[in-house]
C-alpha cells in the first residue's frame, strides 16, 4: 500500500510536488467514480481524496454541490465510499476519505476508521473537525495506522495553525483562501504566506488546495508547497461532458496538464 509518506518523499526526490485530485463517490456513478480517478491516476495523480456524500457540504461550492447531490440521488452509501477507495487503492496512489465529521460519528470513528484502513485507504481530511474535538478520532485513527488531515486558512493566527498542525499526520491542507471550493481564474494571494507560516510550526509536507484548475496555477503553487490539490475543475470535465467516455478522456487530459504543472516548479 502506498502511505502517503512515501508521496511526499518520492515527490521532494523528483525535486516536485505532488498532485492530489479530489472526486465524490458515486459520481458520475459508483463504478464511473473508480473509473474516473483511476484515469487521473494513470495520468499523473499521486493522491486521491474520495469524497463521502453528504446533505449539507458546508466547504462545497456549487460544482461540488452538484456533483454530491448526484451522487446522493445515486444511492451512494459509506459502504460504497470503501468499495471506492479499495478500487481506487488498486491503482497504486494514496487514497484518503474527505468527509464531514457527522458520518463519521454517527457510523462510529473506530469502525470508520477499521473499515477504512481494511479498503486500503490511507487516511482522511476532515474539514469541519476542530483539534479540541478531535481527540477520539485521533485515537481512533492511529490504532487503524491511518493519517489524520486537518485544514488551516489564511485567516488562521499562528497558535491556530500550531493547535491544528498538533492532530496532523500525512499532511496538513492549507485552504488558499476564505470561501468555498471551486476552479477560480487565480489562486489566493494569501496561500503562500499560509504556507511558510505553517511550515514555522510543523515538518510534514503543506499542501494547498481551492482554486486550482489549470496546469499553469499548478505550477504557481508547486513553487512553493508540497501539493497541489485539485477538486471542482475535475468534475467540471465530468459535468460538462456528454457521456462517460469523453468525460474520462477530459478528466485524464486536465490530470496530464496538471502534472506537467507541478513538475515544472
Amino acid at each position: 500500500m502506498t502511505t502517503l509518506a512515501s508521496v511526499f518523499e518520492k515527490a521532494r526526490a523528483e525535486n516536485r510536488a505532488a498532485l492530489v485530485g479530489y472526486l465524490p463517490a458515486g459520481f458520475p456513478t459508483k463504478e464511473g467514480a473508480i473509473a474516473a480517478a483511476t484515469a487521473m491516476v494513470e495520468a499523473g495523480c499521486d493522491v486521491i481524496e474520495i469524497g463521502l456524500p453528504y446533505s449539507d457540504p458546508l466547504m462545497d461550492g456549487p460544482t461540488i454541490q452538484d456533483a454530491v447531490h448526484r451522487s446522493l440521488l445515486n444511492g451512494t452509501r459509506i459502504a460504497d465510499v470503501m468499495h471506492t477507495v479499495e478500487g481506487v487503492a488498486k491503482t497504486g496512489a494514496a487514497t484518503l476519505v474527505m468527509t464531514y465529521w457527522n458520518p463519521v460519528y454517527i457510523y462510529g470513528a473506530e469502525r470508520f476508521a477499521r473499515d477504512l484502513a481494511s479498503a486500503g485507504g490511507v487516511g482522511t481530511i476532515t474539514p469541519d473537525l476542530i483539534p479540541e474535538e478531535a481527540g477520539p478520532w485521533c485515537a481512533a485513527s492511529a490504532a487503524a495506522g491511518i493519517d489524520t488531515v486537518f485544514l488551516v486558512a489564511p485567516s488562521s493566527p499562528d497558535e491556530r495553525i500550531a493547535s491544528v498542525v498538533e492532530c496532523c499526520t500525512g499532511f496538513l491542507y492549507a485552504a488558499s483562501l476564505m470561501g468555498i471550493t471551486g476552479a477560480r481564474e487565480s489562486v489566493g494571494s494569501a496561500a503562500e504566506g499560509l504556507v511558510k507560516r505553517s511550515r514555522a510550526h510543523t515538518s510534514i509536507p503543506v499542501c494547498v488546495g481551492l482554486g486550482v484548475g489549470t496546469g499553469a496555477q499548478a505550477a504557481e503553487v508547486a513553487a512553493y508547497a508540497d501539493g497541489v490539490i485539485v477538486g471542482s475543475a475535475f468534475i467540471r470535465r465530468l459535468l460538462d461532458a456528454p457521456d462517460e467516455a469523453t468525460g474520462l478522456a477530459a478528466v485524464r487530459e486536465l490530470a496530464t496538464e496538471l502534472a506537467a504543472g507541478v513538475r515544472s516548479r
